[in-house]
């Protein structure tokens, strides 16, 4: 972030427009909300500029000297004379000022954000003067999202600010009694303007959090998909904003915590596999800790918490100890990492089934059916199966699958970081040792692109041709040395 986003107080404050034409025009339009003292310097300016009316503003015709620049905050080069606003700009500098040069941001220290003015709620929204298109974009679904008059909900809310402090000592129940009346019915009457539904509205709000002895807790486990932010649902973006305490894994991406209030506290228990790790036990009692003291807790996992999350555990334990707990599904990671390669789960006439299995065992040796998933036809995708593969390959094999039985292992699936490489079971495991794949992955077994009638994409690397079958890879992941 090259440019930090700030709101400057204009209450009473000098702001200098150099330029009489369009450009200066627009500027005026923008400050004339503001309730600065506004000053205009050109040798003449245009007819619209000369009837706005705008009551704080002064126009001095003349051309710009450097004692124009005395007392002001803000200083904007509009003309038209790329050399007069270089002048401005470089001695507005000298001083100390803050200059923005209109279609200049080289030579500004300071650029204009589009703004969605709903005053006093005001949306700034800047691009570092890389793309103003987009921002122009953004601005326009933020007009159609914001009620024309949702202002008002923040000035009435400006005025009973301090009953509530007075009424209600607890910061937490304080900002739980301000989310109620925010985002319920006293909000809806503010905007329809209808004040004494209002004013009743707020009374009760008011009476019912005083009376409030104790703050009821709650967990919520949430499914944050297998790890592309936009992947998450709506549901999940509410829970998060509304989170008193983050209760993190380590597949979780960080850029999905941009979503949660800043003041959240976040407690980070992800696991690393074969390496250190919050144990189950003790997240259960971080879940059931954070919730009595009244908090609401938001547990994120990666893919979706009921798929090989331990969610089960987790509800059971909360759900024991008397709190509410509620679920948030995820995109699950194989049909995610599936859907970015674009690789079928299921087709009509040849794979009627997919499963998904793990890879991962806390209690020993993985044993699982293998003749049902070794029969043709059968479809399947490995979790945490990366440190396995070798194990899977043999017992498929021993249970009868055919070795050219496709494979596919994604890794990183959906970010920018993602791989993927399509192999046979035959050479699952040199496929995922040779190309370095260390996880997370998903290793999709009887899918391919063939059998529904499309083509590889060109990102999926292939892994296979001339290897032999009889190699065995090295401990410790490394390939073993076989001719080529």
């Amino acid at each position: 972030m090259r440019y930090f986003p700030i709101f400057v107080d204009l209450e009473g404050r000098d702001v200098l427009i150099v330029g009489g034409g369009e450009k200066a025009l627009q500027k005026l339009r923008l400050l004339a909300k503001t309730s600065a003292n506004l000053k205009i310097v050109a040798p003449e300016v245009s007819e619209d500029i000369a009837t706005a009316g705008v009551p704080n503003l002064t126009i001095k015709l003349h051309n710009f000297v450097e004692s124009d620049l005395d007392g002001a905050v803000l200083v904007f080069a509009a003309s038209d004379d790329p050399a007069l606003d270089a002048r401005v700009a470089a001695a507005a500098r000298v001083r100390g000022l803050s200059v923005n040069v209109v279609d200049g941001p080289a030579e500004s220290n300071f650029i204009m954000p589009a703004i969605v003015d709903r005053d006093p709620i005001v949306v700034a929204i800047g691009t570092e003067g890389a793309a103003p298109i987009l921002a122009r974009e953004i601005k326009s679904k933020i007009e159609s999202w914001l009620p024309a008059q949702f202002g008002r909900v923040a000035q009435h809310a400006q005025t009973l600010r301090r009953r509530v402090q007075d009424a209600i000592a607890d910061p937490t129940v304080r900002r739980r009694t301000w989310e109620a009346l925010l985002q319920g019915p006293w909000r809806n009457a503010v905007l329809a303007g209808e004040d004494a539904a209002a004013d009743r509205e707020f009374t009760r709000q008011l009476d019912a959090s005083r009376s409030q002895t104790e703050l009821a807790g709650s967990v919520t486990l949430i499914g944050c998909g297998p790890g592309e932010p936009d992947l998450i649902t709506l549901k999940a973006q509410q829970h998060l904003q509304s989170a008193d305490v983050l209760v993190v894994d380590r597949l979780v991406n960080p850029a999905i915590l941009e979503y949660a209030r800043r003041d959240a506290i976040r407690i980070d228990v992800g696991k690393e596999p074969e390496g250190d790790s919050a144990a189950q036990s003790d997240i259960n009692q971080i879940l059931v800790r954070e919730a009595l003291k009244g908090q609401r807790v938001v547990r994120l996992k990666g893919g979706d918490a009921f798929v090989f999350g331990r969610a089960a555990e987790e509800m059971a334990a909360v759900r024991a100890a008397g709190v509410a707990v509620s679920v948030v599904p995820g995109i699950t990671a194989a049909h995610a990492c599936a859907a970015s390669i674009g690789l079928p789960v299921t087709l009509r006439t040849k794979v009627r089934q997919f499963a998904v299995v793990t890879g991962a065992s806390a209690d020993g040796p993985i044993d699982l059916d293998w003749s049902s998933l070794a029969h043709p036809g059968q479809a399947f995708a490995i979790y945490m199966g990366v440190r396995t593969a070798q194990h899977f390959r043999d017992k498929l094999l021993g249970a009868g699958a055919a070795p050219q039985t496709p494979v596919v292992i994604v890794e990183n699936g959906t970010l920018a970081s993602e791989r993927a490489v399509a192999t046979d079971l035959a050479s699952l495991a040199f496929a995922i040792a040779d190309s370095g794949i260390r996880g997370p992955a998903v290793i999709f077994v009887g899918l391919d692109w063939a059998s529904a009638g499309l083509t590889r994409p060109d990102k999926v690397e292939v892994y296979g041709a001339g290897y032999p079958r009889d190699m065995e890879p090295a401990k410790g992941g490394a390939a073993a040395v076989h001719p080529r």
